[in-house]
């Protein structure tokens, strides 16, 4: 039994590499065919020539597509963009009697897909939703405008937002693209821990391909935005939304698309007004009215494309009603009016410049002043003995302004110590504990003048 079974072992190894070296001559046998197929005319119909191009064919370096030049050299920025926000207003979305502009909305949402094709990152801000809430639910607008109709305003903006956002993801979807909604309030900007999971979700949406449909969540935050003596909101429009934004998630280009072609020297319905192509801190002009659909007026899209402009980003005011106008800025055209975009700043300084309101004021010795402008300085902390005055209560983590001995702002901050623990210092008149320790660390400040 032992002999029979080791010679059915020996067999079963035989027939294991006979069948080895068929498969090798095999494999061989087949590389000789395909070779031949590869340079026979005759014999290439006999495989699918797709086949054999992927096998055997070596694919060459892929080219590098041209740089696109801009026609305005100083627009460049804007060719090259790879993230951009598209704000549009209400005035292009809706008609005066507060309907969709379904046909701009429809070209507006193609115009959104060409730059997706070309490689760009998309982020739309859009306004609108209390115009068509307004019409939906059958009130005027001297109703939905008054201050004191808080309700009314957020349940304009709780019915209009559903019916904008179901349009604006009917139309992306039959272009192939996804679309999101993001609301946001004041909050989302105040708070750190707030402000970085909003950018961080805005620029996670953009590279999985979708394109973040933005606004203001007014169901909630009411109608301080209407009265205007309201003070220490971080934006009061979606104007200032997009620039937030814009800044925030490191975009490289913000498109404004307005009722106006661009910023003129005066209004450009009066005589002699001229269009402004680059805005810079020497330009003189004249604000005419706001627009009587929207929130903001031009001196507000001024504002905005000035903060955009110094969180690092392009941006264009143009006209809405041509939305060619949005392939032509990305292009480098010469439309709207330009604001340079400064150097950018990190993302602790654009959230401490723009992103917050201060709570307070500090007033701090002139020798302070002077280590905490000096970036070569060994110690660039803010201590409790450099403090001279303390305006107004807040409490540890909250942000102030700094300010000189002559009352003049140079910077703003986050305290490492309250109102109150300021005042038992000064109070003291001698060197405590608290006169060593640092109210204000080196990386919770940044000097405006900068800005």
């Amino acid at each position: 039994r032992h002999t029979s079974a080791t010679r059915g072992n020996h067999a079963r190894s035989h027939q294991d590499q006979d069948r080895k070296r068929k498969g090798i001559e095999a494999v061989v046998s087949m590389s000789s065919v395909m070779r031949r197929v590869c340079v026979s005319p005759k014999a290439r119909g006999a495989i699918p020539a797709l086949f054999v191009k992927r096998l055997f064919s070596v694919k060459p370096e892929a080219a590098l597509p041209p740089k696109k030049i801009a026609e305005c050299p100083e627009r460049q920025g804007l060719v090259d963009c790879e993230r951009v926000v598209v704000k549009v207003g209400t005035a292009i979305v809706s008609k005066p009697d507060g309907r969709l502009a379904l046909s701009r909305m429809g070209a507006l949402v193609e115009e959104i897909a060409d730059l997706v094709e070309a490689g760009k990152q998309v982020m739309l801000v859009s306004s609108g939703a209390v115009g068509l809430g307004r019409e939906r639910m059958g009130l005027s607008k001297e109703v939905v405008s008054n201050v004191q109709n808080v309700v009314e305003r957020q349940a304009c903006a709780a019915a209009g937002q559903e019916v904008l956002m179901s349009t604006y993801d009917m139309m992306f979807n039959r272009l192939g693209l996804k679309s999101a909604q993001v609301l946001i309030t004041q909050g989302d900007f105040l708070m750190p821990d707030r402000y970085t999971y909003l950018t961080n979700t805005l620029t996670r949406l953009c590279a999985l391909g979708v394109v973040p449909i933005i606004n203001e969540n007014d169901a909630v935050t009411g109608s301080m935005q209407l009265d205007p003596s309201t003070s220490g909101r971080v934006f009061t429009d979606n104007d200032m939304l997009s620039s937030l934004v814009a800044a925030g998630t490191r975009s490289q280009g913000l498109c404004m698309l307005t009722d106006v072609d661009a910023v003129f020297t005066k209004p450009p319905d009066e005589p002699g007004a001229e269009r402004i192509r680059v805005f810079t801190a020497n330009s003189h002009l004249e604000i005419g009215e706001k627009s009587t659909m929207g929130r903001g007026g031009m001196s507000s899209k001024i504002a905005a494309a000035r903060v955009a402009a110094l969180g690092g980003v392009q941006t264009v005011i143009a006209s809405g009603y041509d939305l060619n106008n949005i392939t032509n800025i990305f292009q480098g055209k010469d439309v709207g009016t330009l604001f340079l975009a400064a150097p950018r700043p990190n993302k602790r300084q654009r959230w401490l410049t723009f992103a917050t309101t201060t709570q307070g004021k500090v007033m701090v010795s002139g020798s302070s002043k002077e280590r905490l402008l000096d970036p070569q300085a060994s110690n660039r902390s803010l201590l409790a003995s450099d403090i001279l005055s303390v305006e107004g209560g807040f409490p540890q983590q909250s942000v102030v302004e700094l300010a000189d001995e002559n009352g003049n702002t140079f910077a703003r901050g986050m305290m490492q110590m309250s109102a109150d623990t300021c005042r038992e210092s000064l109070s003291a008149g001698a060197v405590t504990f608290n006169s060593s320790r640092p109210a204000m660390n080196p990386h919770d400040y940044v000097i405006l003048e900068s800005f």
